[in-house]
């Protein structure tokens, strides 16, 4: 079958300056906001009934990358609903380790999480960190009832990249796709039920789509985006024509091919001033043109990833309806 090479575009050596200091300034924020909550006396997991079993590799490579954390709620018995969380970052920064909040909020409701790290670009271009997702999935399957977990009540969720690998972790799932990892996943037999993606990037190749749109992006705001198709996909050879479809998981929910096994119920939020707004929307509409089930939020004027920051009254709010849409098809409760 015909290769498909991804060239992105050179720039001009006073837009590559641009764009690098753009990213050091979003990369030192994100980073420092991380290492600072770890800081806060309430992130101790003890104060939230909560222990966590640290830097369990979930492949035998013997790199970080390739590890993961499960936090699990102390005071639950019976087997717990399971959550795979896939970490944000562009596919090129931040960690289990940065997003270890997301851990602790699941895991003091009641569920099971296994919040895992992957190999990060440009050092690893795609597929590497949908590879990973998929191997950390089948370990997840294989490993949770010995830490007390129902695979039967497994949830995928993540944010940013995140939301876009747990989008594709999702099509491997319900798709027999030909690459060996993907193929492993459906292989695996188990489907999750429920899928929580937010504020997504659902299609990484072809960033400048968002400067053609009406509204269009600041040059701060594009560079971000552009940035991510540069780290994630130049120079990537990948075989046409759906040999994106794990880096572009809504091109290939809109191309309207029906699942093999039923999608999953999504639940999707995203703030209004979110520069992916579009993204969630669209992610949404092909779901739904699929006959899927699909709940969506949108927080007027939130920006990116403001669920991350738990004490804005608009963050909670996103909380208490993602729990409530998993009262629906992942109930903590059930394992009482």
């Amino acid at each position: 079958m015909a290769e498909l090479l991804v060239e992105r575009p050179q720039l001009p050596l006073p837009a590559r300056i641009r764009r690098r200091v753009g990213a050091l300034v979003v990369d030192s924020f994100f980073k420092g906001a991380a290492r600072a909550g770890r800081w806060v006396p309430l992130a101790d997991p003890r104060l939230h009934d909560v222990e966590v079993t640290r830097d369990l590799p979930y492949l035998d490579t013997g790199l970080r990358e390739h590890r993961l954390d499960v936090w699990r709620p102390r005071l639950r018995r019976g087997p717990l609903p399971v959550v795979l969380y896939v970490h944000g970052g562009g596919f090129r920064m931040l960690s289990k380790d940065s997003h270890w909040l997301f851990g602790l909020i699941f895991a003091r409701r009641g569920y099971l999480v296994f919040n895992i790290s992957y190999r990060l670009a440009p050092r690893h271009r795609f597929p590497a960190a949908i590879e990973d997702a998929c191997a950390a999935y089948r370990w997840v399957v294989r490993e949770a009832e010995r830490f007390g977990g129902d695979i039967r009540w497994l949830v995928l969720a993540g944010e940013s990249a995140g939301a876009n690998l747990i989008t594709g972790l999702t099509l491997a799932a319900c798709y027999g796709r030909s690459e060996a990892w993907a193929r492993a996943v459906f292989d695996a037999g188990v489907t999750p039920v429920a899928v929580l993606p937010a504020c997504g990037l659902f299609q990484v190749s072809d960033p400048e789509r968002f400067a053609r749109g009406p509204k269009r992006l600041s040059h701060f705001l594009q560079d971000r985006i552009s940035e991510i198709a540069d780290a994630y996909l130049d120079g990537v050879r990948v075989r046409a024509p759906d040999g994106l479809d794990l880096a572009d998981p809504v091109v290939a929910l809109e191309r309207g091919n029906p699942p093999e096994r039923p999608l999953p119920p999504f639940f999707i939020s995203c703030g209004t001033a979110d520069p992916l707004l579009g993204e969630s929307s669209r992610l949404e509409r092909a779901i739904q043109a699929l006959g899927g089930r699909c709940e969506s939020r949108y927080y007027e004027g939130e920006p990116h990833a403001f669920h991350a920051f738990v004490l804005r009254e608009s963050a909670r709010r996103c909380w208490r309806d993602s729990f409530e849409f998993l009262g629906r098809h992942a109930p903590s409760s059930h394992a009482r």
